[in-house]
């Protein structure tokens, strides 16, 4: 396996791009004809050809329609189609994995910002630099390349930003007179009355011990000042041991032992509490906005937007804990029949009429800094913009996802405190070894 240097020294924080919002970029706000017409001169060119497109996750109806207006507006420009597929997030490993090994992949795919330097390390990913070159393309803050930048090339375009806050059913804390939690100790308080009033089989707060686990854990860490891994010249220095971490690792672990979430349900992900509180048994959870429309769906009307909200996952000692610096990309998968014709696709899910909509649609921030600003004066939205300032990122290393997903070290340490196998220290020095030799294989 080649292993690529990632140029940029860290992921830095999503404070500058909410800062270009704030006080506004040189750039015109408004989408440069080129950028968004490019591929329509060339229409003849690429008439009756075909690509495809992977998209992650589970459609729902907005989402639906936006790809079916984004293909019918690629179809327009170029004369060509393109036929989307959509991969469930618990099935997106396994899928990109045997697209490399066996070369039938898709043209184009959405990714998650993190996973490009594993796929960039296995020569899946072509590079898409070109977009950047100008345009309103070139509007998109720098500091959100720094996953997506590998020795001088782009291999992914930003889509949408990702972050994190809390999910709690707004009707439900109205009729208990629950006050919005503003510290730790608040959340774990109306957890318990939550499940007082409503079963102990409902999940006050829902422990995410799953795929996406370290989402919830490492705003818990990173809030002591906590971190996964530090690089120290060519090598990866695990900080699990260190006491931030732990005492982070510790107050995550204590959402099950002081049974604001049941010890039986040690593994679920996001995608499991989210079906879980569309039928009426969670009452928060740390997850985005896009979560919204499918609760709908999948409560069958039961659960109505108005009886959801928002607000920052706050930390021990109060304020807003730094939330993960997520974000979906989107980009050209190395084994495309046609790169020119998928790279034309890229280009126009990223300029700034279809980028926005993605975003908007889907529950994300958006790239655009002047979408952005405006999207921070929203009150649903503020918890996210307030996350997003203070995002931070996991270890930029193409392993990570093994570390992360694969070996689930992290996890299974929670699991082996909460079920009383090793204490706290000997738990997180085992996972630190484990995160050393997996950061540091080549």
């Amino acid at each position: 396996m080649r292993i690529a240097k990632i140029t940029a020294t860290t992921v830095t924080t999503a404070a500058l791009a909410l800062g270009l919002a704030a006080c506004g970029s040189g750039e015109p706000s408004t989408p440069q004809p080129q950028a968004s017409g490019s591929a329509s001169a060339s229409g003849p060119k690429y008439a009756g050809q075909s690509i495809t497109v992977w998209r992650l996750g589970d459609p729902n109806e907005p989402s639906q329609k936006y790809m079916d207006d984004l293909v019918a507006e690629f179809k327009a420009q170029t004369g060509a189609d393109a036929t989307v597929q959509w991969i469930p997030w618990p099935q997106v490993n396994d899928k990109f994995t045997a697209a490399a090994a066996g070369g039938e992949g898709p043209d184009v795919t959405e990714i998650g910002n993190d996973q490009v330097p594993l796929w960039q390390s296995q020569d899946a990913l072509a590079p898409v630099t070109s977009i950047t070159a100008g345009g309103e393309h070139a509007q998109i803050p720098k500091n959100l390349f720094g996953l997506e930048t590998i020795d001088g090339e782009v291999y992914a375009m930003p889509w949408g930003a990702g972050t994190r806050a809390v999910m709690y059913r707004k009707d439900w804390f109205e009729d208990l007179k629950i006050e919005v939690p503003k510290t730790w100790d608040e959340v774990l308080a109306a957890a318990k009355k939550i499940q007082e009033e409503k079963g102990k089989d409902v999940d006050g707060f829902a422990f995410n011990g799953g795929s996406d686990a370290n989402h919830l854990l490492g705003a818990m860490a990173w809030s002591e000042g906590g971190e996964y891994a530090v690089k120290e010249g060519d090598k990866w220095v695990g900080k699990l041991t260190d006491p931030a971490f732990k005492t982070g690792f510790e107050t995550y672990t204590g959402i099950v032992s002081s049974g604001a979430s049941s010890k039986s349900r040690l593994t679920q992900n996001t995608t499991d509490i989210r079906t879980r509180f569309s039928n009426g048994k969670v009452g928060m959870y740390l997850t985005a906005s896009w979560d919204i429309a499918t609760i709908k769906e999948e409560s069958k009307g039961k659960v109505k937007e108005e009886q959801m909200a928002f607000f920052p996952l706050p930390s021990k000692a109060g304020g807003e804990t730094p939330a993960f610096f997520g974000g979906n990309d989107i980009t050209v998968w190395n084994d495309a029949k046609n790169k020119e014709l998928a790279t034309e696709f890229v280009k126009l899910a990223t300029s700034k009429k279809w980028a926005d909509r993605y975003a908007l649609d889907g529950g994300l921030l958006p790239v655009y800094p002047d979408t952005l600003a405006e999207l921070a004066k929203d009150p649903a939205q503020a918890p996210f913009a307030a996350a997003f300032a203070k995002a931070k990122a996991f270890p930029a290393d193409p392993q990570w996802t093994e570390a992360n997903e694969t070996k689930a070290v992290l996890q299974n340490a929670a699991r082996s405190v909460i079920e009383g196998k090793a204490t706290a220290d000997e738990a997180l020095a085992k996972a630190n070894k484990e995160l050393e030799d997996i950061l540091n294989q080549s």
